[in-house]
């Protein structure tokens, strides 16, 4: 049996060997990056370089990177989803293409991992009006021996990638499937169906076009190639698995939870929602940015994991204090590869148990209310409003408020609480295509100069506050405004804050010329540079240098001169989370 462990050092072996830097996982919570909550892929923080700008280790790289999707979290519970996840993941910046990736993907599998070639399928992108049919991925498959009917010729929505934002790199991929021994849905079923056939390992994507804002695709200037293997579902699938749950990293859990819970309906999938949403929980609390459970943002999406835990656990008649022995096991599970695990597991049963607590109390106040609504109840049901207020207030999933309801001999208009959960789902939804407007593209100046800004912001809290310890704990940038996160056990005065402005101010009022310098990393902590200085740097950084003002370690991207920024102005300041602080600004002029 190939265990996590293994299939994560044969990657990086296999890429090492063949000319790839190994690079370290970066953050779950991405950097300046105002499109997502999370790092969802490889490529995130990599965007920079994707872009263009050089990378301190080369045009060949390769990593492990923890990642977390939540936009499926309905199918948490089936053979495959997971919202957290690790991504093996190959790239080349402006360096080899199509051929030579196709040709290590092969490699990899057949040779390394044994995987008969016959079992594999594969799709490359059917060509439309923005872009041609990519016969070469195709022709490269089959010169490897891959038949011409397990070459599939699929649609954009298939087998193309990008552009992250409005505009940017995009490109056609080629996805790579293990072939299941289970009966084809049909003739003409494809990788593109969910029958269970076909399931996805890897996908290669090929950068070659920049969209422009006219929605026209002209060739980009560095072709770079960005792949991704999913590592807990190649595990499953190597070892024959029926679902994700099986590997080695679930396995204990599931046992625990299997030894525990009530034998009830949907019992498997209460127990895999609880494993899958407790790991997630447990890599956001021991994340090197220190996320905690809160009503915005990811805090929000934290609290939101570990409640659906609990009431899951509530189902299966299951102490709520499992979910801590199930953090305790993937602590143990993870702390070698991810040692800021081991490191905050203090902070991670702290806060876990605390949002236990909190949970429990509004529970309470949520059963409380089902009992008020019990006597405005008309003809024994429930109406689909009061029913979705219980779920949006109270946190009730349908299913309690349904088993609540059946107990006290009452209905639920089941499809009015959709009506009402469609039209919030769509207004969050709007709401998150206006915050996170912009992209992993929207590399302006004026982004540029904002990013700038918050290295000038991190020193002047610093100097005013006479805090040496103060690190930051998040970023997002628009090209309107910035929002910069920081640890702080208070609320900042009026004076103080004057005085942040004033010294960022000074800083580009002096015009300093902003210098870039590639070093090692303890050449850059012996010159001081800011910075955590733990396992999410490499071995060679970049230092951005602001004259006296300011010295860290960064990606970019950033303006020439701190001239350029103009003025600097603090528009809001406020708590973001527990000990940490959060400032807004913009730069005019």
């Amino acid at each position: 049996m190939i265990t996590a462990k293994q299939l994560r050092q044969q990657y990086l072996d296999f890429f090492r060997s063949n000319g790839h830097a190994i690079i370290r996982s970066a953050s779950l919570i991405p950097d300046n990056d105002p499109t997502v909550l999370f790092t969802t892929a490889g490529m995130h923080p990599l965007v920079p370089y994707l872009l263009g700008a050089k990378h301190p280790q080369g045009t060949r790289l390769a990593d492990v990177q923890k990642c977390v999707r939540t936009g499926d979290i309905d199918d948490v519970g089936d053979a495959t989803h997971c919202t957290f996840f690790e991504m093996l993941g190959n790239w080349s910046l402006g360096d080899y293409f199509k051929k030579e990736s196709i040709d290590f993907s092969y490699r990899f599998l057949t040779e390394v991992l044994g995987i008969d070639p016959a079992r594999i399928a594969v799709s490359v992108f059917a060509g439309d009006e923005d872009a041609p049919r990519d016969e070469f991925s195709a022709d490269c498959w089959a010169s490897h021996g891959i038949a011409r009917d397990r070459i599939f010729y699929l649609p954009k929505k298939n087998n193309w990638w990008g552009p992250a934002g409005i505009t940017g790199p995009c490109g056609p991929d080629t996805e790579i499937f293990i072939i299941r021994d289970v009966p084809a849905c049909s003739e003409t079923c494809s990788p593109a169906c969910d029958c269970g056939k076909y399931v996805e390992i890897w996908n290669n994507v090929f950068m070659e076009y920049d969209k422009q804002a006219d929605g026209s695709f002209l060739p980009l200037a560095q072709k770079n190639v960005d792949t991704g293997m999913g590592l807990e579902r190649t595990v499953a699938m190597l070892n024959g698995f029926e679902s994700v749950y099986e590997t080695d990293v679930f396995r204990p859990v599931m046992e625990l939870l299997d030894q525990k819970a009530a034998d009830v309906p949907d019992r498997l999938k209460g127990m895999r929602v609880i494993a899958d949403h407790i790991r997630t929980a447990t890599f956001m609390l021991g994340d090197e940015k220190g996320v905690t459970p809160s009503n915005v943002d990811q805090g929000y999406i934290l609290r939101r994991l570990i409640r659906r835990a609990l009431r899951f656990a509530r189902t299966l008649e299951l102490d709520p204090a499992v979910l801590t022995e199930c953090a305790r096991i993937y602590i143990d599970l993870y702390k070698e590869p991810y040692p800021e695990l081991g490191e905050n597991s203090a902070r991670i049963l702290d806060e876990l148990e605390k949002e236990i607590t909190r949970f429990s109390a509004t529970l309470q106040q949520g059963l409380k209310e089902f009992d008020k609504l019990l006597k405005y109840i008309q003809n024994n049901r429930m109406s689909g409003k009061a029913a979705f207020k219980l779920y949006d207030t109270y946190g009730f999933p349908i299913e309690m408020t349904l088993e609540l309801a059946r107990d006290n001999g009452i209905t639920v208009d089941e499809a009015g609480y959709e009506a009402c959960f469609k039209e919030h789902q769509q207004k969050s939804q709007a709401g998150a295509e206006q915050k996170f407007k912009g992209g992993l593209a929207d590399h302006t100046e004026q982004t540029a100069r904002l990013h700038t800004a918050t290295h000038l912001l991190l020193a002047s809290l610093k100097k005013v506050l006479g805090d040496e310890g103060i690190q930051q704990k998040g970023s997002n940038i628009t090209a309107e405004r910035l929002r910069f996160d920081f640890n702080f056990p208070r609320a900042l005065t009026p004076d103080e804050l004057k005085a942040v402005e004033a010294a960022v101010n000074e800083a580009i009022a002096a015009g300093v010329e902003i210098v870039c310098e590639e070093m090692p990393i303890e050449q850059a902590r012996a010159q001081g540079a800011t910075g955590v200085f733990d396992s999410k740097y490499q071995d060679v950084v970049k230092v951005y240098t602001m004259g006296g003002f300011s010295k860290e370690i960064c990606g970019g991207p950033h303006a020439a001169n701190t001239a350029e920024l103009g003025k600097f102005k603090i528009v809001k300041e406020q708590s973001s989370s527990s000990g940490v602080r959060r400032i807004k600004g913009v730069i005019e002029g």
